[in-house]
C-alpha cells in the first residue's frame, strides 16, 4: 500500500473517533488534539515566538498587561488553564493567542488603545479563540486535507528549515480566521470583558480606529497586522453593537490608567534593534553592519535578519550565536541539520578582518528543482554569525553577485552617528482645554506626516480642543 493511501486511512480513521466538545458551544467539533496535546503546542509556540519577535523589555507594563488579563480568566470557559500574557516588542498592531492559553499583544497595538476596557475587550477576543480552541481546529482540518503552507514562494521547504519558520504553532500564527471564528471571538471579548466589569462598548472604538489606521504591519516584518489575521466586516462591527447593553455604560473604562502604564513606550521601530539606510543594514546593539541589495525585501526579526530578492527566487537568512566554539566544529554541527544536502567544496578567508568559513552545498529537492547554498560563517568576538545565502541551481548565478555583496560587507559597526540612535517614544501630556489637537502635536515637535495617526490614536480630529486635563498621547 502506498504512503498517500496509508495517510488517507489513517485520516479516515482519525475522522471517525476525533470529535471533541467545543467547550463553549457544547456542540462537536473535529479535533486531532487533546488538551494534554494542545497545551503542549501552545508551550512550543511559545518559545518559537518569544526568540522571533522578544518580549517588550518592560516588567511593569508586561505585568499591567497580565494583570488586566487575568482579571478575564476567571469568566472564561476554560478557567482551569495556565494562561500566560506577554507584550511583543514590535511595532505591528496585532494580538494572537497560540494554543493552550498563550496570549501575545504587541506594543504597536497598545499605541493605538485608549484606554484599559479597549485592552481588555481585545484580550478577552483573543480568550476567546483559546476556549473556542479555534487554532487546534484549524490546524485539525489543515491534517485532514493534508494542506501544507508554502512559505518562501520557489524556495519551498528548504526556506522553512533555515529560516526557523517550520514550526506549526508559529504557521497557525499566519492563518486568518474565518468569519465564524471571529464572530464567536467576539462575543467571548464581549462577555468575558463585561463579566470583570469592564465596558464591552470600548471594543467598537478599537475597530473604529483600526478601520482608519488601515492594515499596518510595521513594515520590514514577518508577523502581519490584526486585519490580516482577524479579518474586519461590517457585519461583524455590527453584530458586536447589538450585543452591547444600555447597563455596560456603567462599567469600568479606566482610560487614565491605561495612559499611565503605557506611556514611554516605544513607537514605531527601535533602531536599536536594527535599521536600514542608504542601502545598509545597521544594528547598533550587536555592532555590525552589512549591504542591502537595492529592491531586496529585508526583514528584521529578534532571533534573524532575512533578505528576499525582489523576484522571490533567492534569499539569505543571517542568524547569530554566542559560542565560543571552533568555526570548523560549528559549521560541521549546523551542517547535519541540512536535510538532503550534499558538500560541494569550502574555503577559509577574512572578511574585513574577521575570520571567516565558507561551506558550498547542493539540496536535493523531490518534485522541484534542487538549491544551491552557500553557508558563511563569521567569528566577531564571542559570536557566530551565519549568512545562509541560497537559490534554484539553475539560478544561482544570477544572484552570486548579490551574495558576495553582502556577506562581503558584514563588518564592526563603530561609527556613533549609527550606534547612539534613540527610538521614539509615547509621552503622554494633560490638555489645558484652550488648544486643538493639532496644537499639541506641533509643540511635542511630531512629524507632520504622521498627525492623522496620532489623532486616531487620540480618538479624535486634529482640530478639535480636548477637554481640561484630559491626557493626550503625544511624541
Amino acid at each position: 500500500m502506498s504512503k498517500n493511501k496509508v495517510f488517507i486511512l489513517f485520516i479516515l480513521m482519525a475522522v471517525s473517533i476525533s470529535c471533541a466538545i467545543n467547550p463553549v458551544t457544547g456542540k462537536r467539533d473535529l479535533m486531532f488534539y487533546s488538551e494534554a496535546a494542545e497545551i503542549d503546542l501552545g508551550r512550543q509556540t511559545d518559545q518559537q515566538v518569544r526568540a522571533m519577535y522578544g518580549v517588550y523589555d518592560d516588567p511593569a507594563l508586561n505585568d499591567y498587561v497580565s494583570k488586566v488579563g487575568m482579571q478575564l480568566v476567571p469568566h472564561t470557559h476554560r478557567p482551569h488553564l495556565d494562561y500566560h500574557f506577554a507584550v511583543l516588542d514590535t511595532p505591528v498592531i496585532n494580538a494572537f493567542a497560540a494554543p493552550g492559553g498563550y496570549i501575545y499583544v504587541t506594543r504597536g497595538i497598545l499605541a493605538l488603545f485608549k484606554t484599559e476596557a479597549e485592552l481588555a475587550a481585545v484580550l478577552g477576543h483573543e480568550l476567546g479563540h483559546v476556549n473556542h480552541r479555534h487554532s487546534v481546529k484549524k490546524l485539525s482540518q489543515m491534517l485532514l486535507v493534508q494542506v501544507g503552507l508554502a512559505v518562501g514562494g520557489a524556495l519551498s521547504e528548504t526556506f522553512k528549515d533555515i529560516s526557523g519558520l517550520a514550526d506549526i504553532g508559529i504557521q497557525l500564527m499566519f492563518l486568518k480566521f474565518s468569519r465564524h471564528d471571529e464572530r464567536q471571538a467576539d462575543t467571548c471579548g464581549v462577555n468575558y470583558s463585561r463579566s470583570a466589569r469592564y465596558n464591552p462598548e470600548h471594543m467598537i472604538g478599537f475597530f473604529n480606529a483600526l478601520e482608519k489606521m488601515g492594515d499596518l504591519s510595521g513594515g520590514g516584518h514577518s508577523l502581519p497586522g490584526f486585519l490580516s489575521t482577524h479579518p474586519l466586516t461590517a457585519n461583524r462591527i455590527k453584530y458586536s453593537i447589538e450585543m452591547l447593553l444600555e447597563t455596560d455604560k456603567q462599567l469600568m473604562v479606566n482610560k487614565n490608567n491605561y495612559l499611565n502604564n503605557i506611556k514611554n513606550v516605544v513607537y514605531s521601530e527601535d533602531p536599536r534593534q536594527g535599521f536600514v539606510e542608504h542601502n545598509t543594514f545597521y544594528h547598533p546593539q550587536m555592532r555590525f553592519s552589512f549591504a542591502v541589495p537595492n529592491e531586496w525585501n529585508l526583514q528584521n526579526q529578534r532571533s534573524q535578519v532575512i533578505l528576499v530578492s525582489k523576484d522571490k527566487n533567492a534569499a539569505v537568512i543571517l542568524k547569530v550565536e554566542e559560542t565560543t566554539e571552533d568555526l570548523h566544529n560549528y559549521a560541521e554541527k549546523q551542517a547535519s541539520k541540512l536535510q538532503g544536502a550534499t558538500f560541494l567544496n569550502d574555503s577559509s578567508m577574512h572578511i574585513n578582518g574577521l575570520r571567516t568559513y565558507q561551506c558550498l552545498y547542493e539540496i536535493l529537492q523531490e518534485g522541484q528543482s534542487n538549491l544551491k547554498i552557500i553557508i558563511s560563517y563569521i567569528r566577531k568576538q564571542a559570536h557566530i554569525y551565519a549568512f545562509s545565502s541560497f537559490s534554484k541551481m539553475e539560478d544561482y548565478g544570477n544572484y552570486d553577485f548579490q551574495f558576495g555583496a553582502i556577506v562581503g560587507s558584514f563588518k564592526n559597526l563603530n561609527n556613533p552617528k549609527y550606534l547612539n540612535r534613540k527610538p521614539l517614544r509615547i509621552r503622554i501630556v494633560r490638555a489645558d482645554g484652550r488648544n486643538t489637537l493639532r496644537t499639541y502635536f506641533q509643540q511635542a515637535q511630531i512629524k507632520k506626516d504622521i498627525w492623522p495617526r496620532f489623532a486616531i490614536m487620540n480618538g479624535m480630529g486634529l482640530g478639535e480642543v480636548p477637554k481640561h486635563n484630559m491626557l493626550i498621547k503625544v511624541l
